[in-house]
């Protein structure tokens, strides 16, 4: 009996130790690839909650109809290496590393991509640009 209560703490005891490593708490918007579409650009965010469960989710407002299209999805826990989220509606993947203040594209290994397409207008005038696809967390 000692012993399966003893197994019981270590136990919780991890799962505190595990969920107290998440980078913050909270809501946290980004913006990785500017948009480029006259339909209106998805408005990116990530939540934490404080059970250390990941949420990924955007709001795109049609700027011709005001359409609004919103997905939310729950990625699990944190894990600091890489996060793959699947938005259903667009059917669009990506690999997501989260630190305090920034979040990265990543390849499903957790490398960093770089391309064109995470250029400022500023970086893009050379099409062999390539540039680090990051963003900082904002606060909304």
């Amino acid at each position: 009996m000692k012993n399966l209560f003893a197994l019981l703490m270590v136990g919780f005891s991890l799962l505190s130790f595990a969920q107290s490593k998440v980078p913050f708490v909270g809501k946290r918007s980004y913006d990785i690839v500017e948009g480029f579409s006259g339909s209106g650009t998805p408005a990116y965010y990530v939540d934490i909650r404080k059970n250390g469960d990941v949420h990924f989710g955007y709001v795109q407002v049609n700027q011709a109809d005001g359409t609004e299209t919103a997905e939310d999805i729950n990625v699990g826990k944190y894990n600091p290496k890489v996060m793959t989220v699947h938005f259903k509606k667009f059917n669009e993947t990506f690999h997501l590393k989260l630190e305090k203040d920034k979040i990265y594209l990543t390849d499903k290994n957790g490398n960093i991509q770089k391309t064109s397409d995470c250029c400022s207008v500023a970086e893009s005038t050379d099409p062999d640009t390539k540039c680090s696809c990051e963003s900082g967390l904002y606060e909304s």
